[in-house]
């Protein structure tokens, strides 16, 4: 059986759509690009448990930076061309990018990394960072539908309002709203919004963004990646996804879950090894499911895969041949 997945595995990498990088590889793309990053921003960027360091961010990110902001470039001219091809001067469009994998496995981290680095070239100024989380149903919502139990699978979304959200960017609309999801309350935050307003590149970050809908599906034809220019996915093993997520609870229910006006607050007197059982359950009950069922099969619908090793360290980049 051994033997038989082997050839399975050289089989897929023959015919794969992607060129690996290895870590040193991807580091000499920088060429002479600058760092543009301090220590300390940097420190404000990592989520919890994160650790990311500046070192990484030359090898991997820089790097990553100067390929986005060639694919900028050359969007930006095409629409131009375009335009001028059908006599229409539309609004501006943002190019956007959307950023994917799955709970736990530091998608927060990388958006803002590459919204500081990227918004630091002469060429695109304005870049703005959202979170699909902000397009989740309200608590209420999914009590109501019997959903709480499904937060974070693709039915526990607003997808009408993020649709139209994306079409909007897309379209150029000025002054636009996007929800605020607060992970302290576990809601969307009533009356906050962020503003989007014609940025030159927009992040969209989340765990569903790549995903097309069941082919049963004959009611919902347009999809949030339909509005993406380019697409990362953070991939990681899931034994180390499930010890990245239990780490993280365990870390929250000393900080975020001990504040009084927290959802989780019952968390936040348990012990270490009951928190981890009951992190354990979250993992296999739910987060695990959604998964396998809705995130790790769009994995190969991405332009790029950040592959991430035990100590969170980007270990390999997989870039989809054009």
């Amino acid at each position: 059986m051994k033997d038989f997945n082997n050839r399975i595995d050289k089989a897929a990498d023959r015919y794969s759509p992607y060129r690996q990088f290895s870590t040193e590889e991807w580091a000499k793309l920088r060429q002479n690009t600058p760092l543009t990053l301090t220590e300390s921003e940097l420190a404000n960027l990592r989520g919890v448990n994160e650790r990311v360091s500046l070192a990484e961010v030359k090898q991997i990110y820089v790097p990553l930076s100067r390929l986005l902001s060639l694919y900028v470039s050359s969007v930006q001219k095409l629409n131009r061309g375009v335009q001028q091809f059908t006599g229409f001067n539309s609004a501006k469009v943002p190019f956007i990018l959307g950023v994917a994998g799955s709970v736990a496995v530091g998608k927060s981290t990388v958006a803002r990394i590459l919204q500081t680095l990227l918004a630091r070239w002469p060429e695109h100024p304005k870049v703005d960072l959202v979170s699909t989380d902000g397009f989740l149903l309200s608590t209420a919502d999914l009590e109501a539908r019997d959903l709480m139990g499904r937060k974070g699978f693709p039915e526990s979304f607003d997808r009408d309002a993020l649709l139209q959200f994306m079409s909007d960017v897309k379209g150029g609309r000025r002054h636009l709203r996007a929800p605020i999801y607060s992970h302290l309350h576990y809601d969307v935050l009533p009356d906050q919004f962020i503003e989007v307003d014609q940025p030159d590149i927009l992040i969209v970050e989340g765990l569903n963004v790549l995903q097309t809908g069941k082919l049963a599906d004959r009611e919902r034809r347009v999809f949030v990646s339909d509005y993406f220019d380019f697409s990362i996915y953070i991939d990681a093993e899931t034994e180390d996804l499930e010890r990245w997520f239990i780490q993280r609870f365990i870390s929250l229910r000393k900080t975020v879950f001990s504040q009084p006006d927290a959802y989780f607050k019952h968390f936040a007197t348990l012990s270490e090894a009951e928190a981890t059982e009951t992190a354990k359950g979250f993992w296999n009950d739910i987060n695990l499911i959604n998964l396998y069922d809705n995130i790790l099969p769009t994995r190969d619908r991405a332009k790029l895969i950040l592959k991430k090793a035990g100590d969170h360290a980007i270990e390999n980049v997989r870039l989809r041949k054009l």
